[in-house]
């Protein structure tokens, strides 16, 4: 297996740098867009057909909030440029994170896997970003896409490829959930027939809490260790899916972020972004290993949603809207065969 030289990397690095800046401007022009025909609705307010009542809390126009930038280095070696959107009128907050930086010694996250190169010095690159709109009607969105390379002494590198997308629904649709994962399937077709399968089953078996035994959203792709292609065929793939985020979540922001929402719906994001936390917290291998390593704690922790909730046992009705999330959304779901 051919090891990737110098000027690989740098590719890779100039990609993800690319790659960081295209998706914040996508997002900064649907924050400019969206938003004027969104309004919160007080509970018990009724529209004249028997519904409820839209107007409570109109917004005029689209935000103007930007993905502020904030570049930072690391005393070990290399850096990064993390930015963030905050109290946006489309986007309650969102960050887009690229790192590479140098390691001097492997901590005991990367190493479970790969016993071999513990200890190793080692260089990680890549851009990861959360999404938290502020509508519930548009999802919570995460994608991540990273190049690992390790070097001991005496040793060939050892490299790999990493990354995948995932989609976290309060209020879903049948046709975003389908968009998502054809969108998925669509990029992962000329890289092999079983791609997306195993791809989307790891994503599935990657995003599960198990002390509350449901599925984080309704999932995507996932992917790691991935160096059993050529390096060339593997930095396609990470390109692919780094790409394919935006493919995949643009049409979801436009069709559902101008939707109404009631109070109700809005408490009931909060509580499930709880979910998202437990996660981030309890199994997120990114998350340990940039604690582990000593990372920047604002970079890390910058997935966090700026509010969330938890109350004790609640309780949804049988056939409301809530219940359906976590009796068929968040079961794993050939999503391709039940939706079409």
């Amino acid at each position: 297996m051919k090891n990737p030289t110098s000027a690989d990397i740098q590719r890779v690095d100039e990609f993800l740098r690319d790659l960081q800046a295209r998706i914040c401007a996508a997002l900064e022009q649907q924050e400019r867009a969206g938003g004027g025909k969104a309004h919160q609705r007080r509970r018990g307010e009724q529209h004249a057909d028997g519904g409820h009542h839209a107007g409570a809390k109109a917004r005029a126009g689209g935000g103007n909030a930007e993905f502020v930038i904030d570049d930072w280095e690391r005393p070990e070696g290399g850096g990064g440029r993390s930015r963030v959107l905050q109290n946006g009128t489309v986007i309650e907050k969102g960050g887009v994170m690229f790192s590479h930086i140098n390691i001097s010694k492997l901590p005991a996250s990367a190493t479970e896997r790969h016993p071999a190169i513990a200890g190793a010095k080692a260089q990680a690159m890549g851009v990861s970003l959360v999404i938290h709109p502020k509508n519930p009607n548009v999802p919570t969105s995460h994608a991540n896409i990273r190049l690992f390379v390790a070097e001991k002494e005496g040793q060939d590198p050892i490299w790999w490829f990493g990354g995948g997308f995932d989609l976290t629904p309060y209020y879903p649709n049948d046709e975003d959930v389908l968009s998502w994962h054809q969108t998925a399937h669509d990029l992962c077709a000329p890289f092999g027939d079983k791609v997306y399968a195993e791809h989307k089953k790891w994503c599935d078996d990657y995003f599960y809490l198990k002390h509350r035994d449901e599925q984080r959203g309704v999932g995507g792709l996932f992917f790691d260790d991935l160096n059993q292609w050529d390096f060339e065929t593997c930095f396609q793939y990470m390109q692919a899916v780094g790409n394919g985020y935006l493919d995949a979540i643009l049409p979801i922001f436009k069709k559902n972020q101008d939707k109404s929402y009631t109070e109700a719906q809005r408490d009931f994001q909060l509580y499930r972004r709880g979910r998202y936390v437990e996660y981030n917290l309890v199994y997120d291998r990114g998350t340990l290993f940039g604690l582990q390593t000593g990372g920047r704690i604002e970079s890390i922790l910058v997935s966090m949603p700026p509010l969330a909730g938890w109350s004790y046992h609640p309780e949804w009705e049988e056939n409301s809207a809530e219940k359906k999330l976590t009796d068929f959304y968040l079961k794993p779901q050939d999503w391709l065969t039940v939706l079409k």
